[in-house]
């Protein structure tokens, strides 16, 4: 399984993917489902995906073999706007998976992939959107800034904590890596290593890292989570007798 969100706040973008794949529970690796794009110094892109591996990698490979020879292919190099760029990804996550359909259904196997892209394309204001398997897409509201694809029922009441609060990066990073931990306590389908990318408006300059299973940090960060966790139970109130009706 896979989970990865994004988020569109005033001061940027935040990105955020596990790496875990799961074919059975004797069948667990690791592949990076978070990939920066930066083909001419005006535009770049974050790609999300999740669903069928195999496509995810074609399409990856496609987009990669289309910025060879930008002039003779459309490319995310050519294309002049953000939603420009979803349709492109969502024409080669259709076009692939239509290629294997055949042989894959024989078999009972679903070759489609699911895809956020976000970034900016100097001259328009940076976006989140979703690309569905059918290759179409949506925005990011405004009342609801943030998207995900994968096991997202678990982490998703964090999130919109960032939606009531109109935080500042920092904290939606912090809130977006709770809402990871959150869901990887919740499924052992994801974990860790986790891919983050944390993009300010304008810039032109992602910060990008890896947050390993074993780091210090992640460490500190569910430990600090679970106490909270905790202390808050603590504090919820108790039923008094003549609280309920019996």
């Amino acid at each position: 399984m896979t989970y990865c969100l994004a988020m569109r706040l005033q001061e940027g973008l935040v990105f955020l993917g596990d790496t875990r794949t799961n074919a059975g529970v004797d069948n667990v690796s690791t592949y990076r489902k978070v990939h920066l794009f930066q083909p001419t110094p005006d535009r770049i892109f974050v790609l999300e995906s999740a669903g069928n591996l195999a496509t995810t990698q074609e399409v990856l490979d496609r987009i990669e073999h289309d910025l060879t020879d930008p002039g003779a292919h459309e490319s995310l190099a050519t294309v002049g706007h953000l939603f420009e760029a979803a349709l492109y990804v969502g024409r080669l996550g259709r076009e692939v998976a239509a290629s294997h359909h055949e042989a894959l259904s024989r078999i009972g196997a679903d070759g489609t992939a699911t895809f956020l892209l976000g970034g900016e394309v100097q001259g328009d204001d940076p976006d989140i959107l979703l690309i569905y398997p059918e290759g179409n897409y949506i925005r990011a509201s405004d009342d609801r800034p943030f998207l995900q694809i994968g096991e997202s029922k678990y982490g998703k009441f964090t999130l919109e904590l960032a939606v009531a609060s109109q935080v500042n990066l920092t904290t939606a990073t912090k809130i977006a890596l709770t809402s990871m931990v959150s869901t990887a306590g919740a499924n052992l389908s994801v974990g860790p290593p986790y891919d983050l990318v944390i993009y300010r408006n304008g810039s032109f300059e992602p910060f990008e890292a890896r947050i390993n299973a074993d780091s210090p940090f992640l460490s500190r960060l569910e430990g600090v989570w679970a106490k909270h966790l905790h202390e808050a139970i603590a504090d919820l109130p108790t039923i008094q007798e003549g609280d309920l009706e019996t």
